[in-house]
């Protein structure tokens, strides 16, 4: 993979991203000194913070394997970031080889190291585009040759509309996407959470992102249920009722074992759309 020095000229690297402040998290080499910095800030505020973004990307690949072993097999990975180990089609394709997945991400650096992850390899494709920007995305050329919008759909939203501020109106993007997909089609959404957080560590947390090129916004369970409106969630383990669970847990093979400090940063759930 090309190294992160050799990023797109108009890629500013001074103003750390959240797809490369997560890279960091997750142990990769797809960053910058700035992104560094912020995920160090971050870490000073909540050690437990790379727990976190381990659960949230296990939640991701447990979510989207669940999801085509329930039939589906074409994918829309919104807010994608850069890839890393048990990528969306990697995982997937470890239950249908004949899968399509979609990344969709604003970050250039995204698409640059995913092109080249990519390239040869059919069924895939990568969108620079903004998820605010619903009809742009749906309209787009590569993302209509793959995807069947006549057949279900899941759609993976790990980690990303905490980057929507209210004034976007996330819950309707949410909606928009959704009202796109046929009956049968799922949501898998993640998303930090303060509750039961100190106040401190919480704020510390959203005042990295205020020099990145998104900001953070930190929501309440009720306000990431709403996200769900209108859909049926599921069990998030065995012998659970249907609902939101901490990242961690879901579809955990032990979920007490699975609920850590970590993981309760992050509400997630996924739903059928009926």
């Amino acid at each position: 993979m090309t190294p992160a020095r050799q990023g797109p000229t108009e890629m500013d690297q001074n103003r750390p991203t959240p797809a490369r402040i997560y890279d960091y998290m997750l142990g990769g080499d797809n960053h910058f000194p700035a992104d560094r910095q912020a995920a160090e800030q971050i870490l000073a505020a909540v050690p437990e913070v790379k727990d976190a973004a381990w659960a949230n990307r296990g939640f991701h690949q447990r979510a989207a394997v669940w999801i085509a072993k329930h039939g589906v097999r074409q994918f829309i990975d919104i807010g994608s970031g850069l890839p890393t180990v048990g990528n969306t089609h990697d995982v997937v394709h470890g239950v249908s080889a004949d899968s399509r997945v979609v990344y969709v991400d604003n970050d250039p650096m995204v698409r640059l190291h995913s092109d080249s992850l990519l390239e040869g390899q059919s069924g895939t494709a990568v969108i620079l585009g903004d998820l605010r920007d619903p009809e742009t995305i749906l309209a787009d050329r590569d993302l209509r040759a793959l995807i069947d919008f006549g057949a279900p759909v899941g759609l993976l939203m790990t980690g990303v509309m905490m980057f929507v501020a209210d004034g976007s109106n996330p819950w309707r993007l949410v909606a928009r996407y959704l009202a796109e997909l046929a009956p049968g089609s799922y949501l898998s959404l993640s998303h930090l959470t303060g509750d039961h957080k100190p106040p401190r560590a919480a704020a510390g947390f959203r005042a990295v992102f205020d020099t990145a090129t998104e900001h953070l916004y930190l929501r309440s369970r009720a306000e990431v249920e709403r996200f769900f409106d209108g859909l049926e969630l599921v069990p998030p383990y065995a012998g659970a009722e249907p609902g939101l669970s901490y990242a961690g847990v879901w579809g955990a093979e032990d979920p007490v074992a699975a609920d850590t400090d970590g993981s309760r940063w992050l509400y997630c759930g996924v739903a059928r759309r009926p």
